[in-house]
């Protein structure tokens, strides 16, 4: 059953529609859906934050259990946008980001009850930055919301545009968090570190009013379409697709470079330079890719969004060979005046490589419906209504597999760094994936015969 409040007859190809209504409503789902992004992101990556205060607060954690708490956000959240990203056929978006905006409350006044006490139990822990994984969740129902709303000639720019100012949660959350909990917001007695007082509770705290305020904005804001709305059958059809699978694996590529680097430098640098404080700049990286991500978008849109893909792991490659060679072996430090430059290129190339995935989703099932379509399988309307949902449903669940890379990226990492080898197994292991990157990208959709060009 359609909700009351979609939107009939949405066809933003035609250029009367588009410029006399289509717009406007676009451009406010677009500003609504990617605040509350920008929340979400800032929640799910708190924990990469929190855990370099952990041990100054009095918790007597292992390295590799702290890197344990920066993995587990990206794990729960990659695997709920597997879920998220059917979520928008089956309840609308408006209702469903208004809600799982509202569900941020869960891990954030959690994480402000657990920190007050030094004997507060790992297990309690683990289970709070699992939560934290309903922020990771988001970005899959918007992708699928904010697609829908625009016309195919500007869809990059629109996703690269969502994403990128949401991902600007993450060094949000970064710069944030170290600024609240060094000062007394709400009261609470403070922790001691080294003698100055530390307000840690502050880090979940801070951003309750603004999930209030945006989950109601999104409720009473957002529109429905009537013509994404379709059963979970119709949009799970994408899993026998050969273009879910592949460009998932780019999305891995890029995104999941992107989040998983940035919820585990903060720690990675702290345990290799124990005297530094990270927080004062890892920001920076996350803050470049979130900028540079509508950049990829235009790129993509302008110069094609398969020659910026190869482009973007290219770099990515290049990047991640410097860091091999900056990180050290063992328990050796880090060369940080080619390390910081390396860092800032691969937060760029992941950023950008980010937005132009995204739009050979929407190119590579356009391409192949309109063959359908030329073989007399499908009609016009057919081949429309159908490639817009299945673009929606695998941008949700690329979303998802490349979320995994906040997982994998911490994890290899703090394993690599437990055995005693330094991180340059996992780093080694990093540049072999961007290889197979570069190969997919080139051969399904780079050549001129690839039977789906992007």
């Amino acid at each position: 059953m359609v909700h009351p409040a979609a939107i009939e007859g949405w066809n933003p190809e035609d250029a009367g529609f588009w410029r006399l209504e289509g717009r406007r409503v676009a451009a406010r789902n677009l500003g609504l859906s990617t605040l509350a992004l920008v929340l979400a992101f800032a929640v799910w990556m708190l924990w990469s934050v929190v855990v370099v205060q952990l041990p100054a607060a009095g918790f007597r954690f292992s390295t590799n259990q702290l890197f344990w708490l920066t993995a587990l956000p990206a794990l729960s959240g990659a695997t709920l946008r597997v879920l998220y990203a059917f979520a928008v056929p089956a309840f609308g978006g408006r209702r469903f980001t208004a809600l799982a905006t509202a569900s941020l409350l869960l891990p954030t006044l959690g994480l402000a009850w657990a920190v007050q006490d030094p004997v507060t139990p790992y297990e309690a822990f683990v289970a709070l930055a699992l939560l934290a994984g309903l922020g990771g969740g988001h970005f899959a129902s918007t992708m699928a919301h904010v697609s829908a709303f625009y016309p195919r000639r500007s869809l990059g720019w629109a996703l690269g545009l969502a994403g990128g100012l949401g991902n600007l949660g993450v060094p949000l959350a970064q710069a944030v968090v170290p600024l609240a909990v060094g000062v007394s917001l709400l009261g609470g007695a403070p922790q001691l570190a080294g003698g100055t007082p530390l307000w840690l509770h502050n880090a979940g705290w801070v951003w309750v009013p603004a999930i209030v305020a945006v989950a109601l904005a999104c409720w009473f804001g957002l529109d429905d379409l009537a013509h994404t709305r379709g059963r979970f059958s119709e949009q799970a059809l994408v899993i026998a697709r050969r273009h879910n699978w592949l460009l998932s694996w780019l999305y891995l590529g890029s995104f999941g470079s992107f989040i998983g680097w940035a919820a585990a430098l903060p720690l990675l640098l702290q345990s290799r330079l124990p005297e530094a404080d990270p927080l004062l700049w890892v920001w920076a990286g996350p803050l470049l890719g979130a900028v540079l991500r509508p950049a990829g978008g235009l790129l993509a849109d302008r110069f094609g969004a398969a020659r910026i893909t190869l482009l973007a792991f290219t770099t990515l490659l290049a990047a991640t060979v410097l860091l091999i060679l900056t990180l050290g072996q063992g328990t050796a430090g880090v060369a940080l005046p080619v390390f910081v430059p390396a860092a800032m290129v691969l937060f760029a190339a992941a950023g950008i490589g980010s937005s132009s995935v995204l739009k050979m989703i929407s190119l590579a099932y356009a391409a192949e419906h309109h063959q359908r379509q030329l073989r007399g399988d499908e009609s016009a309307d057919e081949a429309a209504s159908r490639s817009l949902r299945e673009a929606g449903a695998t941008l949700g669940f690329a979303s998802a597999v490349g979320a995994y890379g906040g997982f994998v990226i911490p994890k290899a990492l703090g394993t690599a760094i437990a055995f005693g080898s330094g991180p340059a197994p996992a780093l080694l292991l990093f540049a072999l994936f961007y290889l197979s990157c570069i190969a997919v990208t080139g051969w399904h959709y780079g050549r001129r015969a690839a039977a789906t060009p992007c």
